[in-house]
């Protein structure tokens, strides 16, 4: 089988992953941190809001079984990306709305999604989420991995 990956920035990576946990054709989705000038970052480093990381997903998924498009409508579902540096109680860059991509095709796929959210009207105020190469992925903290599945959290 082979599958894709993207990697995606929603506020809080524990909510981001297990959204894209429970979607049918998803391999394997990890916490982590990505977009920021510090080497080997850790979650206390990341919270004081100075490595310039952000907290994301890696997102490994079989196209055969579902696409990208698909992964784009849970994006923008599980998050508000009308929202600079913020997420529901969560404030700080670490929060911002991104999605980073391996490929020009997906570059491609995940700005036309947020032209159409734009254009849709759902949101009042403009979509800042950030659309950026694929930079440097850091693998979070064991315990960040599998969170709300750890703790019983549905």
């Amino acid at each position: 089988m082979a599958t894709d990956k993207i990697i995606f920035g929603a506020g809080c990576f524990w909510g981001v992953e297990a959204t894209f946990r429970n979607i049918k054709g998803v391999v394997n989705v990890t916490c982590g941190y990505s977009g920021g000038h510090t080497d080997n970052p850790t979650y206390e480093a990341v919270c004081t809001n100075t490595t310039g990381h952000i907290e994301v997903v890696l997102v490994e998924y079989d196209p055969a079984e579902v696409g990208l498009e698909v992964l784009l409508e849970y994006f923008w579902n599980c998050h508000d990306p009308t929202t600079q540096d913020r997420q529901g109680p969560d404030i700080g860059s670490q929060y911002r709305s991104v999605v980073f991509f391996f490929t020009p095709e997906q570059e491609r796929i995940a700005e036309e999604s947020k032209n159409r959210l734009q254009a849709s009207g759902r949101w009042q105020d403009p979509v800042v989420t950030q659309i950026l190469p694929a930079a440097r992925f850091y693998v979070a903290e064991a315990y960040h991995q599998n969170y709300f599945k750890k703790r019983g959290i549905g």
